[in-house]
């Protein structure tokens, strides 16, 4: 809600501390009139403590011109001239049905409320505040109330009730009379069984044929927390990765991910690693697709390696949202808590946000199918296949290969502790012969 950068708290920023709605705006992201129409929308009215004796000098006071209110018999004085020398107010203001209450311009044009007004304390005026929590609770009644009930006009229910219910009591199914009176029915069939659950028609579920026979199973109340929200990825959303990328341009990308085997056939998984500045891919083999196994393949990289290395040949990281990948400050860090990467996540349901890497696991595809299991392959085939993977000649490089241009781009300590070679054209296979087991 936009109210949440309107209060008064520790990073005082709001209305309590005087920002217009322009400089809220860009500080949100939203546009001026959307958080003038919040304010007037959900701000609250305070009215003053009156008191009869003393009211406040009316609103039309300096062009008001009425006469003859008084009992005073020949006085043609105009009537806010006659004071009450008593209450020291004119006498006019308890007789006149006219009088009206002064109102604050304050609150008739920006900001529309005295939260940030200097003289709060001594106006005795009406006032109006924007409050967060009635803010809140007033929007969040709102959306329920637009959510619930029944969307239909109350002679609309009559004329459905008239048709469905007879219908229902003869036996009939909302299947058939959907079929033949679909046209006259102004909502879903799945609507129909919402409302005659909820006794909105003649009609009972006692009347519905197999209805009777089903258990009433409680709906399940809401209190799964989405992904993204999830704590793991706080700070490493893929928006995070965008804003990172803009200020650390010339940071290498390695996408990371993992290849799974049949799904009743298989322990065994592959975890792949691709470098996005020259396609070249990394195939390791895990014991288990969990978060352990992915964290000790990383350790060894960076013990081998050393730290440095590591740094520069897997500055930025970025994965999907899978389990075993949800540990990234262990996956940041070295045994000795030694910052080594920065991991970032795509967006649920996004691995186009990896697409290279994606597109790369066809060529693993290539030569084990889908489905087919990977406990019958070690790492020495990973490191067979992936050379072989790695030689083929790519469009998307011009012709050359990920691994000639990995050999211009990146360490050759990465070659040598992977045994990273090129095989030659003519030898290059991606077929399940390859790994023939």
């Amino acid at each position: 809600m936009l109210w949440l950068y309107w209060l008064v708290d520790s990073s005082g920023k709001g209305l309590n501390d005087g920002l217009s709605f322009a400089a809220i705006a860009r500080k949100i992201d939203k546009h001026p009139s959307t958080i003038a129409k919040e304010v007037k929308k959900y701000r609250t009215f305070q009215k003053r403590e009156t008191d009869p004796r003393h009211p406040l000098r009316c609103a039309r006071f300096k062009e008001c011109s009425l006469r003859f209110l008084c009992d005073k018999p020949n006085c043609v004085k105009v009537c806010k001239y006659c004071f009450d020398t008593r209450l020291q107010i004119p006498i006019c203001y308890p007789l006149c049905p006219e009088y009206m209450e002064p109102r604050c311009p304050a609150i008739t044009k920006a900001p529309y409320v005295c939260n940030h007004c200097a003289r709060i304390r001594t106006c005795n005026k009406n006032k109006a505040f924007y409050m967060a929590q009635n803010a809140d609770e007033s929007s969040h009644g709102l959306l329920v109330s637009c959510r619930s009930g029944i969307n239909q006009h109350p002679a609309d229910i009559a004329l459905l009730d008239d048709l469905i219910s007879p219908l229902l009591k003869k036996g009939q199914s909302l299947a058939h009379i959907y079929a033949f009176h679909g046209h006259e029915i102004p909502c879903s069939r799945k609507t129909l069984y919402n409302y005659i659950d909820q006794g909105i028609f003649t009609a009972r579920n006692i009347d519905m044929r197999r209805k009777v026979r089903y258990k009433c199973k409680p709906r399940k109340k809401g209190t799964r927390v989405s992904l993204a929200a999830k704590e793991f990825r706080m700070g490493r959303t893929y928006e995070d990765f965008q804003k990172y990328m803009k200020a650390h341009p010339q940071s290498p990308v390695v996408e990371l991910d993992t290849v799974e085997g049949g799904r009743d056939n298989s322990r065994q998984a592959f975890m792949t690693m691709l470098f996005r500045n020259c396609s070249l891919m990394l195939i390791f083999v895990l014991e288990e697709k969990t978060q352990d196994h992915v964290i000790e393949v990383l350790d060894t990289l960076s013990e081998k390696l050393g730290i440095e290395t590591f740094r520069e040949l897997f500055p930025v990281i970025l994965t999907d949202n899978g389990i075993e990948f949800q540990f990234p400050v262990r996956m940041e860090c070295d045994k000795a808590g030694e910052i080594r990467t920065r991991m970032f996540y795509c967006n649920p349901n996004a691995s186009r946000q990896k697409g290279m890497l994606e597109k790369n696991h066809e060529y693993i595809r290539y030569v084990i199918p889908k489905g087919e299991s990977l406990d019958l392959y070690d790492q020495a085939d990973a490191e067979l296949l992936m050379n072989h993977i790695n030689s083929e000649a790519r469009d998307s490089l011009n012709g050359c290969t990920p691994f000639r241009l990995s050999e211009l781009l990146l360490d050759s300590k990465l070659h040598k502790l992977l045994r990273l070679k090129e095989i030659r054209p003519d030898q290059v296979s991606l077929k399940s012969s390859l790994l023939k087991k």
